[in-house]
């Protein structure tokens, strides 16, 4: 992300006409396209208005006189968990920005997002998704997992009052209908 520029920042619609911000990123010799929420979007436009590198060339993440950064907050992040109290991982592993990374992956996974659209949108492959974070699907898909066995039930459906009012309102219809047809002289055959 800190090679991003702002040449590489498209705003763009989701198939329900969402806006979204479509980047461009490029890193160990690889580039995607990842899509992130319209928020981004405003956040990165903050940037841009107090940025001093703000041609389409230019990076997007700069120090103060608008060089390059040559990290992304490491310092401003490390204080904020040592002030937490979380610097530390379980193991005694300092954290770092990186840990960002699988945080998001967690939750997009428990979220139900497709582990290849989530390989794609981080740049990773499935297989090392499914390696790292098997055990978040399988916990979230219990449903699925279980489904078929002894003394397991699938959740019942509940009923939905806009499709309920739906459905009245479609048969409602098809019998004025029908009255209609056996006035005319039509013969139904209910």
């Amino acid at each position: 992300m800190k090679n991003l520029r702002w040449r590489d920042i498209m705003p763009a619609k989701d198939r329900e006409g969402r806006e979204i911000v479509v980047l461009f990123v490029q890193g160990k010799g690889k580039s995607r396209k990842l899509v992130a929420p319209k928020s981004v979007g405003e956040y990165l436009g903050r940037i841009r208005v107090i940025s001093k590198a703000t041609e389409p060339d230019d990076r997007v993440f700069t120090n103060i006189t608008g060089k390059p950064a040559k990290t992304l907050y490491s310092w401003l992040i490390a204080d904020l968990l040592n002030e937490a109290k979380l610097r530390e991982g379980a193991q005694g592993v300092p954290r770092s920005t990186y840990c960002f990374r699988h945080t998001y992956a967690t939750l997009r996974l428990q979220e139900g997002v497709d582990v290849y659209f989530l390989a794609e949108q981080m740049g990773t492959s499935v297989h090392m998704i499914e390696s790292h974070y098997g055990h978040v699907t399988t916990i979230k898909r219990a449903d699925r997992v279980l489904q078929g066995m002894a003394g397991w039930e699938l959740p019942q459906p509940k009923p939905d009052d806009t499709r309920a009012k739906a459905s009245k309102a479609a048969a409602t219809r098809d019998q004025s209908k029908r009255g209609q047809r056996n006035k005319g002289g039509v013969v139904s055959s209910s």
